[in-house]
């Protein structure tokens, strides 16, 4: 089986595509665009152990100019998770990006697999569709996103489903909560908790800290995006990928100092635009239909990502 994969060189994609390959009979074509070029040596990184690998194959363009019908040939299933990720970042000037990347690329990639024989279209979306909710969130619940982040996102899922209706198209949408792990982005949480408790630096707080988020480890997130590649009866279907353990912020900044045995200095601001102040997953669908299970508790999960941080601090750029 050939399986596509769309940015597969970030974070999660490259989880993604090292968790197919140990599968037999798969290969894998990589696409990424390297859209941020300060992000350039970790996707660069995040690639080390792929690009041996004799069943992968990777190819570092832009879905908006890349050949597609090419790159589709032969492909039985498309992963599709490249896009401009970020809340914060995703106001004023700067959503051109996210609606060049997330929208319109989304819609030119399902033009381009509108003839395909594909078996699954599995498309990556996120809890930001979501909004502020209260309690255990199910798929069914109403869309509201508060970023215009989480707009591109759930636009990307409107276009899925109406390719869906009028071509055909095998959809499946999977909604990540708050991924994290080795090879996090610089960007996002975890990374800059570590990075500002081992440097003794100033990190800071949006909001109170007391905001709560349902974590995914990387690995259980992975797990449960590949038993979509086989799970019977998903096609239509919108399933929530969370993890094991909620916590509030303060609350995971304790457990690395714990884990660190290092006290963090913290600067608490105002509190981000776009942001919810909760997140929490209802993962029944996913139970069912994936048989998925997430096992690795926040505390675990930390751990194997503050071991991958202090190697990476240790390694050689190149």
């Amino acid at each position: 089986m050939k399986i596509l994969v769309t940015g597969a060189a970030g974070f999660i994609g490259s989880h993604l595509c090292e968790r197919l390959l140990q599968m037999k009979d798969i290969e894998v074509i990589g696409i990424d665009g390297f859209i941020n070029p300060a992000l350039n040596q970790t996707k660069q990184r995040n690639l080390r152990l792929l690009l041996p690998h004799p069943r992968f194959q990777f190819h570092q363009v832009d879905l908006r100019q890349a050949h597609l019908k090419k790159l589709l040939e032969d492909v039985q299933v498309v992963y599709h998770l490249a896009a401009i990720p970020g809340v914060r970042t995703s106001w004023g000037t700067d959503f051109k990006s996210y609606a060049d990347h997330n929208i319109l690329a989304t819609q030119m990639l399902l033009e381009a697999v509108r003839e395909c024989p594909l078996k699954k279209f599995i498309y990556v979306s996120t809890s930001s569709v979501y909004g502020e909710k209260v309690g255990k969130v199910t798929e069914d619940s109403t869309p509201a996103p508060l970023s215009p982040y989480g707009v591109s996102k759930l636009t990307g899922e409107y276009l899925c489903k109406v390719y869906q209706v009028s071509y055909g198209i095998p959809i499946v949408i999977l909604r990540y909560f708050t991924v994290y792990g080795p090879r996090q982005r610089s960007d996002m949480a975890f990374f800059r908790f570590i990075d500002g408790i081992l440097h003794h630096q100033t990190i800071k707080i949006y909001g109170d800290g007391k905001q709560t988020r349902d974590f995914t480890f990387i690995k259980d997130c992975v797990e449960g995006t590949t038993a979509a590649l086989h799970a019977e009866g998903v096609i239509g279907e919108t399933i929530n990928i969370g993890g094991k353990e909620r916590a509030s912020i303060l609350e995971v900044i304790s457990l690395i100092e714990n884990l660190l045995t290092e006290k963090a200095i913290l600067e608490f601001t105002e509190k981000s635009k776009g942001d919810p102040r909760d997140t929490w997953a209802d993962i029944t669908k996913a139970q069912t239909l994936l048989k998925y299970n997430p096992v690795s508790s926040l505390k675990t999960g930390l751990e194997h990502q503050i071991d991958d941080f202090c190697r990476l601090q240790s390694a050689p750029m190149f």
